[in-house]
């Protein structure tokens, strides 16, 4: 779904920087995901929504430690 995106770590942080997961935000990219790819989009859909549940379930320091680590991987990654 981030494949074409121009930065993928910009898009994640996007869904999870907030204190809950960015629905709207993901429900967007998944739009124009299924554009392109409407088969894989379907089965995508709920796994979407799952991460989203847990992302919420999670405690706040975990969420802290799942953002540094996307941020650090983004620097890596230059």
């Amino acid at each position: 779904m981030l494949a074409e995106a121009k930065d993928p770590h910009a898009e994640l942080l996007t869904l999870i920087w907030g204190p809950q997961f960015d629905r709207e935000h993901a429900l967007s990219l998944w739009a124009r995901f299924s554009l392109c790819q409407p088969a894989q989009a379907v089965r995508l859909l709920p796994v979407l929504m799952s991460v989203g549940e847990r992302f919420d379930a999670l405690a706040r320091v975990e969420k802290d430690r799942l953002r540094r680590m996307i941020v650090r991987h983004r620097a890596l990654s230059k």
